[in-house]
């Protein structure tokens, strides 16, 4: 996408190739996804289905839209962070079309996650049957007996041991990872309290090593990833020295690079959803009748419409420009943090307005409307809280205010 300023005015136009792009991954969706969608046995054990998945990524392959995301060394297409905010919004419309794509959280993420810190043996080990769909993989950061959103209360620590990693420690709400290969597990490794948080790394573990369990499976609210969310138990779990991602205590370091680019693309997604909700609820409008006339002409409905829109506007523009600034190397972080709060929100405001026009169809869990709401309520939650988001935001501002400067640069300025 260009945003070359021309005579005063800012270029939008997607460029030829992607537009190209973006129509196979349109028809894609179209033609082998959301018909694929009655195949699914269990909506919340896609595994029990993953003939389809595996279907759906030949597809992917015939028509040249497989892992958008990777460098094409890597099989992929290279797309970068602008094409795949554009691409992620084309598949947001339904859980399958990023498992086609092998393009799905965590494993993008533990994709670009090597990339940023990998070594040789580490990329052919990990990710190159990842980028080949053979393995699926996990990331091991949350915990259940501390606050999460401060990371450096993380308590899994991985010790020295000879020639190996010694790791104790317990972890859930890990995406992916019942049946995953491997994890990409965030330890303390050191132990001095004013280092903060470069007292924790990355830690490569194959879950086959002894000590690593999935304990449980608690009940999650919102949609169901392959291999759930369980709760994790490692118990003197050795593993290589060399299976250290990146350098001792880079693990925050690497995972922010990692978790910038996840934030876009769940925000990225939940465009997707939103935009089929939406889509869903203006057709039910004109087809449901109700004191005499559509409900399309009732005009407390219309504004409901109306307002759904325009959080969709808004937050397409929030994700294009924030994609932007990470592409072409600008600091980023304050515009990630808006875009995560005001996308998740926006999509809870579509979907809950989707909900009360759908009726009693909208609180049906065996239909779609009732399951993203439920989605979007705990998108709230994962990969940072909104009142983190919001507290990261307020300093930058804050900070400004101090040195008696606008606080203009922390709120997304587009010239900055």
């Amino acid at each position: 996408m260009s945003t070359t300023i021309a005579d005063g005015v800012i270029d939008f136009t997607v460029p030829p190739h992607l537009q190209e792009l973006l129509g196979r991954v349109r028809a894609f969706v179209e033609e082998d996804v959301l018909p694929a969608e009655s195949e699914i046995e269990d909506p919340h054990d896609v595994l029990k289905s993953w003939h389809v998945v595996e279907r759906l990524r030949e597809k992917a392959r015939e028509r040249g839209i497989y892992t958008p995301h990777l460098p094409e060394e890597w099989g992929g297409l290279g797309v970068g962070v602008l094409g795949m905010a554009l691409i992620s919004q084309e598949c947001g419309v339904s859980g399958l079309a990023s498992l086609g794509l092998n393009a799905m959280a965590p494993d993008e993420g533990n994709m670009h996650t090597l990339l940023i810190a990998g070594n040789k043996e580490q990329l052919e080990t990990y990710l190159r049957p990842l980028a080949e769909g053979r393995t699926r993989s996990c990331f091991a950061m949350t915990e259940p007996d501390v606050a999460s959103s401060d990371p450096t209360n993380l308590q899994t620590t991985a010790v020295r041991d000879g020639d190996a990693w010694v790791i104790n420690g317990r972890k859930w709400c890990i995406t992916g990872g019942d049946g995953a290969a491997f994890s990409i597990v965030v330890c303390k490794t050191g132990n001095d309290e004013a280092a903060g948080h470069r007292n924790y790394s990355l830690i490569l573990v194959p879950t086959d090593t002894p000590g690593w369990a999935v304990e449980r499976h608690p009940e999650w609210m919102g949609s169901h990833s392959p291999g759930g969310h369980p709760t994790i138990t490692l118990e003197d779990v050795r593993v290589p020295l060399g299976n250290l991602l990146g350098k001792e205590g880079e693990g925050f370091v690497i995972a922010q690079k990692r978790l910038a680019g996840g934030r876009l693309a769940h925000a990225m997604r939940w465009i997707g959803v939103s935009q089929r909700a939406l889509d869903l609820t203006s057709q039910r409008l004109l087809e449901r009748k109700a004191f005499g006339k559509e409900l399309a002409r009732h005009q407390a409905l219309q504004f409901m419409i109306a307002d759904s829109a325009m959080d969709l506007y808004a937050s397409r523009l929030m994700v294009l420009h924030t994609a932007w600034k990470i592409e072409t190397g600008r600091p980023h972080r304050q515009e990630v943090a808006m875009t995560k709060t005001f996308v998740s929100e926006a999509f809870g405001r579509i979907v809950d307005r989707a909900v009360q026009i759908h009726g009693a169809a909208g609180i049906a869990m065996d239909l779609p409307i009732a399951q993203w709401y439920t989605d979007a309520r705990a998108a709230r939650i994962y990969d940072g809280a909104s009142e983190v988001h919001r507290m990261v935001i307020a300093r930058e501002c804050l900070k400004l205010a101090m040195q008696g400067e606008s606080t203009q640069a922390a709120t997304g300025d587009l010239f900055a």
